[in-house]
């Protein structure tokens, strides 16, 4: 009988609920460290109200015929369902803004990703001044977008510095107010702005890479093309997606290059971005539901040629 019971008393001590009480409860719920979630807590908030929100309502606008109106007041905001969308997919400069992005695209990507693993590898390397260069490089990107345009016109205004070294063969009429010229001038501008940051993620990674690998190259009597090609490349390659994926979506959502370079996205839209729209529309125009409908399919579009970067770049071995 006093085994039984021992069996029984044991049994009862080890239900849940029983002797461990709200503290293995709480255990259950919250896993064996709780503490963790109020280190969470802090970003799940910041995630929540400078993103989800913001991203359900740009939703929910989006299918209304929505206007700002001034705090407190009760107006009519009609349900309209995909009419925001059709017109956004029915405007021409809508279509311009789209052509811009692709140019951009296509000129800052490979760019970038060229120039910085090309600078990325030679700072890599035991040369004079180093540490200068790889702040020469990064300062641009810590300088304000103001400043920096600043300095972009003075250089390719009509009567600028590299407008007087071309002479006769500078375009006319000058490069920022050339339909040609206007949204290569904008990417190749952000190239240089954001190339430190790129540098400095294809050095961490560089910088990553065993040297034993370079070492048997050489033993190999592999050039130092070779050994670039062979080693190098393959050792940067989650880096390579990574700033493949971020020019990306930099590229698809500029906004200052085009204000401030060619005073609003000219010369006749040339130079205008999908963002620069939602900005005319939802402020200067008060048609915050057509703007909340092309934010919604640039944030698709974003998304969408993200994952297809990531899925061609990546490494499925």
């Amino acid at each position: 009988m006093s085994a039984e019971a021992g069996a029984s008393s044991s049994t009862r001590s080890n239900r849940p609920g029983r002797s461990d009480g709200w503290r293995g409860r709480t255990r259950r719920l919250l896993g064996d460290h709780p503490l963790g979630y109020a280190f969470v807590t802090p970003y799940v908030a910041f995630w929540v109200l400078l993103f989800a929100w913001p991203l359900y309502l740009a939703v929910y606008m989006s299918f209304r015929d929505w206007f700002f109106a001034a705090p407190g007041a009760d107006v009519a905001r009609p349900f309209v369902g995909f009419g925001n969308y059709a017109d956004v997919l029915a405007d021409p400069v809508v279509h311009r803004a789209a052509l811009n992005v692709a140019i951009f695209i296509l000129i800052n990507v490979p760019l970038t990703v060229i120039l910085s693993m090309v600078l990325a590898a030679a700072l890599n390397q035991a040369l004079p001044l180093r540490a200068f260069f790889r702040a020469a490089y990064y300062l641009p990107y810590v300088t304000a977008s103001v400043a920096m345009i600043a300095v972009w016109l003075f250089l390719f205004n009509g009567t600028g510095m590299v407008n007087q070294v071309l002479g006769p063969l500078a375009p006319e009429p000058t490069w920022l107010v050339n339909r040609f010229w206007a949204m290569p001038m904008i990417a190749m501008f952000a190239t240089w702005k954001q190339l430190g940051f790129y540098v400095l993620l294809y050095l961490a990674a560089m910088q990553n890479i065993s040297e034993t690998l370079y070492e048997a190259a050489w033993v190999d009597g592999a050039s130092a093309l070779r050994r670039f090609t062979a080693v190098t490349l393959p050792g940067v390659r989650a880096a390579t997606t990574l700033v493949v994926v971020l020019a990306t979506i930099v590229g698809a959502n500029f906004f200052t290059e085009p204000y401030l370079l060619t005073g609003g996205g000219g010369p006749n839209n040339a130079s205008v971005s999908p963002v620069l729209l939602m900005y005319r529309a939802g402020i200067e125009q008060g048609r915050a539901g057509y703007a909340a409908a092309l934010g919604v399919i640039l944030a698709v579009m974003v998304m969408g040629l993200s994952a297809f970067s990531q899925f061609v770049l990546e490494d499925r071995e």
